[in-house]
């Protein structure tokens, strides 16, 4: 088998076989082939769209091309979540302790952030010590143990998907509708789950900011899913302002360890779509029968504190001080300067764009441009006030901070752009817009 004739092949329109994608995705994975090559094979994907099944045989393929973590001899579901990401969606920090509450494994395998979403792992470093690159024999451990382990992806997972991934971004194919399910689902695949929930976003903050398309790529998602033999229903979530009170890696922190305490009404827009989400992964894995009761049940551990221990456990299995969950005002700490943003006249917060917000925690020092720039943990923002708030001439609705005053001010000229204020209240926005399944 040959590169070129995979590629002439598919350039041409013609279907690729379970049998090519195989070859491209070790080919990918092993460096047996140019980038010239497999960037081409890219452009005549994109230039000719993988059929449903194409792209269920590319994921697979994907998911091949490296180790596969295997969870067979726990007798429990294995469920996991994914978002698209957003601004100030921290749902998966407390999600997944959350969720093992309750008799089922989240082996949750998450990313990085890059420009203005923020990543799960940076999150949970903003935990001294807490160990995100972990092998597979302890992530089984953990799992087997405690139920529950959040992790990156190590370059035995899927590793297909790290060479092509890169190179989408250098080719102009990063748009693709089949190529970006296959690789999310090549990674979940991989994982070892069975059952999954995809949070698709829609609006400013969103990779997909029209909701027709976040719809497109709900449906491809699950589609996919269903046909590797995964349990899987998407929610698509409202990301036109930022979710929660909370952008910046230790900010998120924060507020998450504050939601397992039970201060819902510190965020409630966060604590909705964290209840929903983990709902939705219950009923997916079998272990409830209606979204309400699995609700419930996870109100129950929050309220008990049966969360927050699981998450203080996690916490140290990985490393970290479980004083972190016990006093996280002492543990996660704010960087050293700050501003407050201040209404400059009375009305309510009409609205806050979610994008210009995200880039101004990145201008903070809470993101990065580029996956070499430095993350400053105590960078972000906290946002007093929310969209339908009433405020005054001279209120903070928000405060900022920073390490280094020139990006304080950078920021700060940024955030200014996001904020919308008015004279009449604004309606509420739908935090789940639909699901599918």
């Amino acid at each position: 088998m040959r590169m070129i004739d995979i590629i002439i092949k598919k350039r041409n329109g013609k279907t690729l076989s379970a049998e090519e994608f195989n070859f491209v995705a070790q080919a990918a994975a092993k460096g047996t082939v140019p980038d010239y090559q497999l960037s081409a094979f890219l452009m005549a994907c994109f230039l000719n769209p993988l059929s449903d099944k194409e792209t269920a045989l590319l994921t697979k393929a994907m998911a091949h091309s490296g180790e596969r973590l295997d969870f067979a001899d726990i007798d429990m579901p294995k469920v996991d979540k994914h978002s698209t990401g957003g601004v100030g969606d921290g749902v998966s920090l407390p999600l997944a302790a959350l969720v093992s509450c309750a008799g089922v494994a989240v082996p949750m395998m998450s990313g990085r952030g890059l420009g203005h979403t923020g990543g799960t792992l940076d999150k949970l470093e903003s935990i001294k010590n807490f160990e995100i690159r972990m092998p597979a024999k302890l992530i089984h451990r953990q799992i087997q143990k405690l139920g529950v382990c959040m992790f990156g992806q190590t370059k035995d997972l899927a590793p297909a998907d790290r060479k092509l991934y890169s190179l989408r971004d250098a080719t102009g194919t990063v748009e693709s509708r089949p190529l970006i399910v296959a690789s999310i689902l090549s990674k979940k695949y991989a994982e070892g789950v069975d059952s999954l929930l995809m949070d698709v976003k829609y609006g400013s903050g969103a990779f997909m900011q029209k909701l027709s398309d976040s719809k497109k790529l709900a449906q491809a998602l699950v589609n996919t899913a269903k046909q590797l033999g995964l349990k899987c229903r998407a929610l698509i979530t409202y990301m036109d302002q930022p979710l929660g009170r909370a952008i910046g890696n230790a900010n998120e922190m924060y507020q998450s360890i504050q939601i397992l305490k039970g201060n819902k009404k510190l965020a409630p827009d966060f604590y909705e779509v964290l209840l929903d989400t983990g709902a939705h992964m219950l009923v997916i894995s079998g272990r409830e029968k209606s979204v309400e009761k699995a609700r419930k049940l996870l109100e129950k551990f929050i309220a008990d504190g049966t969360a927050r221990a699981k998450f203080r456990e996690m916490v140290k299995w990985q490393g970290g001080s479980p004083k972190v969950v016990d006093q996280p005002e002492k543990h996660l700490k704010n960087a050293k300067l700050h501003l407050d943003f201040k209404a400059d006249k009375s009305g309510y917060v009409g609205f806050i764009d979610a994008k210009l917000t995200g880039m101004a925690g990145v201008l903070l020092g809470a993101g990065r441009n580029t996956m070499e720039d430095p993350i400053d943990y105590g960078a972000g923002i906290w946002l007093h006030k929310k969209a339908g708030d009433a405020v005054k001439k001279g209120d903070v609705i928000a405060t900022l901070y920073a390490s280094d005053p020139k990006r304080l001010k950078a920021g700060a000229e940024l955030f200014a752009q996001a904020v919308k204020l008015s004279a009449a209240k604004p309606k509420p926005y739908k935090l789940v817009h639909s699901i599918i399944k």
